[in-house]
């Protein structure tokens, strides 16, 4: 696999289609390593991992993330969020935990040293059930992760940084990291996503770079906007600039979410462009 420079340009992109086509399209937007997102209908056999670890050899195509989503998640607004995402509800968790062992099972199988996924809005209240249950969850795939040589990273946004960082350190694993997104901070209205940084900066080991404007103050509920990336209020200036300062190295994926897979083609182009210069 390529050797990545000090924050290389990635893109965030997704399983579904044929693994060789997905890999030579994403590396013709110019960049040479990504994070793979897998959905809750993806198989996570022997064939489709062999089929995945030919891809990334031949196109000599270096993933650093396998991220997990789940079944019957949505995200139409946050109370929806909350209700359905990641090891918030209930009747899902079993068969939810069961997905991520079995993603990290296939994440090594390609020979990817990090997992991720969102595990929803923690409570700030370390007794109630639903803290002291996902806690424990957390604590369950960190262990099952680093059995397989991984990381396991959480994505920030639907909390405030200091939400997440008790979290992270109730759960007490060596394992543990967290996967940067500024914009969902900005979506999801939780904070100033450069001063959020500086706050979890020394457990974060994968970004997203992805942009959004903050949600309307007149609709309780709503979530922001995502916007192409330098189109949006996170700054990315600001954002390279403090990676640069808290001393991150590893890859800067961009994440664009539209329904256009055109549209999300050009903009992603955009965005490794700007990186680019960002990063010189």
């Amino acid at each position: 696999m390529p050797a990545l420079k000090p924050l290389e340009v990635g893109v965030m992109f997704w399983a579904g289609r044929p693994a060789l086509e997905t890999v030579r399209e994403v590396k013709g937007l110019g960049v040479i390593c990504g994070q793979l997102g897998v959905a809750g209908n993806t198989p996570l056999d022997l064939a489709t991992a062999a089929s995945w670890k030919a891809a990334l050899e031949q196109e000599d195509f270096t993933l650093v993330t396998v991220f997990a989503a789940y079944n019957g998640e949505d995200y139409a607004d946050a109370p929806t969020v909350q209700r359905t995402v990641g090891f918030i509800p209930p009747a899902t968790r079993a068969e939810r935990l069961k997905r991520t062992f079995e993603l990290s099972d296939w994440g090594k199988a390609l020979g990817v040293k990090s997992i991720a996924c969102h595990i929803g809005f923690v409570p700030e209240d370390h007794t109630h059930p639903d803290y002291l249950a996902v806690r424990e969850m957390v604590r369950l795939v960190c262990d099952y992760a680093a059995a397989n040589g991984q990381t396991f990273a959480l994505e920030t946004g639907q909390e405030p940084a200091h939400v997440l960082l008790d979290f992270f350190k109730d759960v007490n694993r060596a394992n543990l990291r967290i996967n940067f997104d500024p914009a969902n901070m900005i979506l999801y209205g939780t904070g100033d996503p450069i001063e959020a940084l500086q706050v979890l900066a020394p457990h974060v080991i994968s970004v997203h770079a992805k942009d959004g404007k903050w949600p309307p103050k007149d609709v309780p509920g709503s979530l922001g906007t995502e916007y192409p990336l330098g189109q949006g209020d996170v700054g990315m200036e600001r954002f390279v600039a403090k990676l640069k300062e808290i001393g991150y190295t590893n890859p800067m994926n961009i994440e664009r979410e539209v329904p256009d897979h055109q549209q999300r083609l050009r903009d992603i182009a955009g965005g490794v462009e700007l990186l680019h210069r960002l990063r010189a």
